[in-house]
């Protein structure tokens, strides 16, 4: 990963808020207006700062009522199997109802899990001199000179 990360404060603040949440609905399960208080707070700030949250993350988020998707307490999870497609893994909001599919493939790897989304993997480009630098060459040498400016004989 990079060393600098461009909003490290802002990305604090949402993990804080992810983290605020689970606690509360750890301690008392039936607190789920405050944790969706604070998953709502975390969405906003991550929309207005143009943050991108990890995948798990998000999936651990309800995309309709904000709430913390915890299986048992907030969410029910079910494993459907299907002859053509896999197996899925159904995630159910209790609070509003939304359903979440997720394929489970062994072989599936995230985009951001890949080597190639990295850009330290990324090839660099070759380094040759500029587009600015081979046009100024190529115009001073085609360049003729002007018969006006040649002596006349």
């Amino acid at each position: 990963m990079a060393g600098n990360i461009k909003d490290k404060e802002a990305y604090q603040r949402l993990n804080f808020l992810y983290q605020a949440a689970h606690c509360v609905l750890a301690q008392n399960p039936e607190n789920v207006e405050l944790a969706r208080f604070y998953c709502f707070t975390q969405k906003t700030i991550s929309k207005r700062l143009v943050l991108r949250q990890d995948p798990s993350v998000k999936r651990t988020i309800c995309k309709r009522c904000c709430s913390v998707l915890v299986p048992g307490v907030t969410a029910t999870v079910r494993q459907r199997r299907r002859r053509n497609q896999g197996s899925l893994t159904l995630v159910r909001c209790v609070s509003c109802g939304q359903t979440k599919r997720f394929h489970n493939d062994p072989h599936h790897q995230l985009w951001v899990d890949r080597p190639e989304a990295q850009l330290e993997n990324q090839p660099k480009p070759e380094q040759g001199p500029s587009s600015k630098a081979t046009k100024k060459e190529t115009a001073s040498t085609s360049q003729k000179p002007c018969p006006a400016s040649e002596p006349k004989s």
